[in-house]
C-alpha cells in the first residue's frame, strides 16, 4: 500500500502537450499534428526584463515587461508527414516573410476538456527560423530549427478530433 505518495501529484509526461501546426498554403486552418518524427518542440517564454535601482534600495528590483517566446523543434523527416515537411521546405526554398508564417496551436491535454471545444490551448503566429538539415551515413534525416512567435498569442480551445480552433 502507498502510505508517503500523493497520487494527485503525479507528473506529467510530454505527450500531454499536443502541438499542431496549419500545414495549408492559405493559412486557411489545415492543422497537422507534430507528433511522429519531432523528437522536440520546447517552449521558452524568454521573458523580458526591466531592472531598476532605486535610490533608496541597496538592491535592484526586476519586472517583467513583456516576452518573447520560441520554440524549438528538432524532427526526423518523414515522407508524408505535413508537420515536419513544411518546416523543411521553408530552410530548403529559401521562404522569407509570410511564406515562412505558420499557425501554430499548443494544446493542453492534462487540462479539462469542454464537450464541445476541445481542450484549452493557445494559438500563436509563428515565424520559422530553419537551422539545419543533416544526417550520416546511414542515419535518418533530421530538421531542426527554431519557431518564434509574432505578437501576443490567442486563448482558446482546439477540438483534436475536429482539429478546429475556437477563441475564447
Amino acid at each position: 500500500m502507498l502510505t508517503n505518495v500523493d497520487i494527485a501529484k503525479e507528473p506529467l509526461l510530454r505527450n500531454m502537450i499536443a502541438d499542431y501546426l496549419d500545414t495549408s498554403e492559405d493559412g486557411t486552418g489545415t492543422y497537422s499534428l507534430m507528433g511522429a518524427g519531432f523528437k522536440k518542440v520546447d517552449e521558452k517564454p524568454n521573458a523580458q526584463e526591466y531592472e531598476a535601482f532605486y535610490i533608496n534600495q541597496s538592491s535592484s528590483s526586476s519586472y517583467v515587461k513583456g516576452y518573447k517566446p520560441e520554440f524549438e523543434y528538432d524532427c526526423d523527416m518523414m515522407l508524408g508527414d505535413a508537420a515536419c515537411m513544411a518546416l523543411y521546405k521553408v530552410g530548403r526554398n529559401h521562404y522569407t516573410g509570410a511564406k515562412a508564417m505558420f499557425n501554430y496551436i499548443r494544446v493542453d491535454l492534462f487540462d479539462e476538456k469542454d464537450s464541445s471545444k476541445g481542450y484549452p490551448a493557445r494559438k500563436f503566429v509563428v515565424t520559422c527560423i530553419p537551422d539545419s538539415t543533416e544526417g550520416a551515413g546511414g542515419d535518418y534525416i533530421a530538421t531542426t530549427g527554431t519557431l518564434k512567435a509574432i505578437g501576443d498569442f490567442v486563448e482558446g480551445f482546439f477540438n483534436t478530433q475536429t482539429k478546429a480552433f475556437t477563441e475564447k
